[in-house]
């Protein structure tokens, strides 16, 4: 198998470890294989595939879209290093409002697996950063877009900085009691 699958306390997220295989002209490594993605409870249909390019202090999130476009995100960080974030937002799940974070990276070649159900940011930690992940569920909606405020005090996530170079949609987040949320 060409993945290892590492869960987390909280139900739902899943840091997915290629396996590489290099030689002298450089490395392979598979990035995706649905019979092994749904082996190990992963069973998305990939409907689109983003690509994002920031620098070092930028915080995207966290973002997230409601039904009937909801999404879940395969993201994986192609040049520089990200702390990724991901926020349970399913009010009947017994870990609301608990996270998980992890730093990818193009050394370390990790992917974080985000469910539907989920907010998700990133803080770009090297000079420059991009970012690519696999959308399932819905298409991009901007009338679904929702999300929340990245330094929300309840969720007291520990983004490792204080300043940080924010969207001004993102400024403006709710914090996630005032949030439209998942049921």
């Amino acid at each position: 198998m060409p993945f290892e699958f590492k869960r987390y306390p909280i139900d739902g997220p899943v840091l997915v470890v290629p396996k590489i295989f290099p030689d002298e002209r450089g490395f392979f490594l598979e990035t995706y294989k649905k019979s092994d993605f749904v082996q190990n409870g992963i069973n998305a249909e990939f409907i689109q595939d983003n690509h994002s390019k920031s620098v070092k202090g930028v915080l995207r999130g966290l973002h997230y879209q409601i039904h009937p476009h909801a999404q879940g995100k395969l993201v994986r960080c192609i040049q520089g290093e990200i702390l990724d974030v991901t926020v349970d937002i399913r009010k009947s799940s017994p870990t609301f409002g608990k996270w998980v974070a992890e730093k990818l990276s193009a050394e370390n070649r990790k992917m974080l697996y985000i469910p539907v159900g989920f907010a998700h940011g990133f803080l770009v930690l090297s000079e420059t950063a991009e970012i690519i992940y696999k959308v399932h569920g819905g298409e991009y909606a901007p009338q679904c877009d929702r999300g929340i405020a990245w330094n929300d005090p309840e969720l007291a996530i520990d983004w490792g900085v204080q300043d940080v170079i924010i969207s001004e949609k993102d400024m403006k987040q709710p914090l996630l009691k005032d949030a439209e949320v998942f049921g």
